[in-house]
């Protein structure tokens, strides 16, 4: 018997060495594509002389286009991935749906439609010739930011009204009514391109493309006070969502209050997601395919889970913004295309070896 007990806890300090070990190996391929995409540019800096920089002893030119351009552009990209994808963990859980994410809250949308009522209404988009690749620039980015964040809240607010009222909808049915509103707004956002000047027409076109290198110090802050403080509260909650994973009837039979549960999470992960959209644009499938990736690596537990999450997907974002900007220098690819062009694939093949392994 003692022997048993002492196999059992032995294979099960195996097993969760394996999920550290991966989110300890994740965390330094992070750290290591970050520095390198630090470093990459019209001007290649080598990783010495960033580690100088860093402590003051860069010159200054390298110091310059460290401090000033490229690491705050490598920052968002670690925020704003690791927000796209701690979100989606969260709402894949609770919404028990592998397919949910910002997208299917009709978050995205929702700040896309935000967006450009902003340039629309507000005058937030103008032609900027001096303006290095597309010669749009977003002249007021605050208006923008703030129009897009609101109604990427509303759409979730609405959400959440709409499980209030009524009360026997299921996961299912806030995901069908997330697709409702997404399709809402996206056909707002064309009517609001259909009737304005080609102007405001290419504002909005700009920031749906997705922009990491529009971000200042002081919006990255707030980025980052939200994902961390989104970060506790799931961290917390990793065990009603673990037995959430289990299913519904196992979650109540372990006083989990299941309602609460997924409106509190879903709150918190949609400010998150409508955080992080608000101030980069549209980026899509980042919440999605993060996820599925780390599965595979630490399984279901949310203490891994979460945060292996946000580090693969600052990882992916880091990745994919610094193939954008090198793989055809001096013209940065948009982002937001780049991660739905490079995800859909990757998203499809997860899909296709679930759907194998399941049958």
């Amino acid at each position: 018997m003692n022997n048993s007990f002492k196999q059992g806890a032995d294979a099960y300090e195996g097993y969760t060495l394996r999920k550290k070990l991966t989110l300890l190996l994740s965390a330094i391929l992070l750290v290591i594509a970050a520095l390198y995409a630090v470093g990459v540019g019209s001007i290649q800096i080598p990783i010495a002389e960033i580690l100088r920089t860093f402590v003051g002893r860069g010159d200054p030119l390298s110091r310059t286009a460290i401090l000033n351009i490229r690491l705050p552009r490598v920052v968002a990209a670690v925020l704003v991935g690791a927000a796209l994808a701690s979100s989606g963990v969260v709402m894949q859980c609770v919404l028990r749906n592998p397919l949910a994410s910002a997208s299917t809250l009709g978050v995205s949308q929702g700040a896309a439609f935000g967006a450009a009522l902003g340039i629309v209404v507000f005058g937030g988009g103008v032609v900027n010739p001096a303006a290095a690749a597309s010669a749009i620039a977003i002249d007021d980015p605050y208006i923008v930011t703030i129009c897009a964040f609101v109604c990427g809240i509303f759409a979730t607010v609405v959400i959440i009204a709409i499980s209030q009222m009524k009360k026997e909808i299921g996961p299912g049915g806030l995901v069908l009514a997330g697709v409702a509103l997404s399709s809402l707004f996206s056909g707002g956002s064309t009517l609001l391109q259909y009737f304005t000047d080609d102007t405001k027409l290419g504002a909005i076109v700009f920031w749906t493309f997705g922009d990491l290198g529009s971000t200042n110090w002081r919006e990255l802050l707030i980025l980052a006070v939200v994902l961390a403080a989104s970060m506790i509260y799931f961290m917390c909650s990793h065990w009603d969502h673990n037995a959430m994973e289990a299913g519904a009837d196992t979650a109540k039979s372990l006083g989990v209050n299941i309602r609460s549960v997924m409106l509190i999470s879903m709150g918190i992960s949609a400010l998150l997601s409508a955080t992080a959209v608000s101030f980069v644009g549209i980026i899509s499938f980042v919440g999605l395919v993060a996820p599925h990736i780390m599965r595979k690596f630490v399984g279901n537990d949310h203490r891994y889970l979460l945060p292996a999450s946000a580090i693969a997907g600052a990882l992916l974002l880091v990745l994919a913004d610094t193939f954008g900007r090198s793989v055809i220098a001096p013209v940065i690819l948009p982002i937001g295309a780049l991660t739905a062009f490079l995800g859909a694939p990757v998203f499809l093949l997860l899909l296709f070896k679930g759907v194998k392994h399941s049958g």
